[in-house]
């Protein structure tokens, strides 16, 4: 299943590295590059440095694992593994929905790396009614008061534009209708990232637009894949994009340890997951993802 989702954040920017932060404070440790100090302003233009050879180098030897994750024990073994960042959602098998305070207030316990939250009502498309927009704004300012980190949320019009007076934070991008225009709308509203399958099934199937998103973003932005990203493909993803982030989920599936089993009830659709097996973020392929990106650059 391919990627319905891109996202981008906006928000206030490190004065030492100029790396957004979500919700951090006026004075704040960046989470890029640990030092405290005074971030610049909320809008205030971010400044862009021509990238030397040797800063390129560093970008690549540090390059971003994120994991989407639907649970704590998810969340703590993508972080286990060297994940740099979650994705919190819930109903991954609908591409990931608003998950419950509960689940990220328990998550933020038992993990450092940032956690950025899936904004999503209800699985279809992006285009929202009203009083879809006034639920997904609530759970923006709650999951905020929870301590999430950034949230992440897709918003197009019904001709597959970019809804750009909706997307204060983060924004929908491969369903639209025309992804090159979609990134120039991004960067101009001053979005920090959006994640991507290339407008097709998968990163891989994706790659040409992936390539051609990143070369013409020329650092104004970081796009970075996702979709069906597994050791097998990672590295030819990242050699042919030269991307400096990726996004997967990195699961495996293990059996319920239910010992009582009632297989004539079920508890959703005729298509969904098994009742009796649940699919994790696993610890070792995170450190296998990571290692083929580090071998990789």
């Amino acid at each position: 299943m391919g990627m319905p989702l891109i996202i981008a954040t906006s928000s206030i920017v490190c004065s030492f590295c100029y790396t957004y932060s979500f919700f951090i404070q006026k004075v704040a440790e960046c989470d890029n590059c640990q030092r405290v100090g005074r971030p610049l302003a909320n809008g205030q233009k971010r400044k862009y440095v021509k990238r030397s050879l040797g800063l390129k180098f560093m970008m690549a030897q540090s390059i971003l694992l994120e994991v989407c994750v639907d649970s704590v024990e998810s969340a703590v073994n993508a972080e286990r593994g060297g994940a740099g960042r979650l994705e919190l959602c819930s109903s991954l098998m609908e591409g990931g929905l608003t998950p419950s305070l509960g689940l990220l207030q328990v998550v933020k316990q038992y993990i450092k790396i940032p956690v950025y939250v899936m904004i999503r009502p209800r699985g279809g498309d992006f285009l929202y009614s009203d009083q879809e927009v006034e639920v997904m704004k609530k759970d923006i300012e709650l999951m905020k008061t929870q301590g999430a980190d950034g949230v992440v949320v897709g918003a197009l019009t019904e001709t597959g534009g970019v809804d750009a007076g909706l997307c204060m934070e983060l924004i929908a991008f491969d369903m639209a209708y025309d992804p090159a225009v979609a990134l120039e709308t991004l960067i101009s509203l001053g979005f920090e990232r959006v994640l991507t399958s290339g407008c097709d099934s998968s990163a891989l199937e994706g790659l040409p637009v992936i390539k051609r998103l990143i070369d013409q973003a020329k650092g104004r932005i970081i796009v970075m894949p996702g979709g069906g990203i597994t050791e097998r493909n990672l590295q030819r993803i990242l050699e042919g994009s030269g991307a400096e982030e990726f996004h997967c989920s990195a699961r495996s599936s293990r059996d319920s340890a239910m010992k009582f089993r009632n297989s004539c009830v079920t508890m959703g659709a005729t298509i969904a997951a098994p009742e009796y097996g649940l699919k994790v973020a696993d610890a070792s392929k995170v450190r296998s993802l990571n290692a083929i990106a580090k071998n990789t650059l």
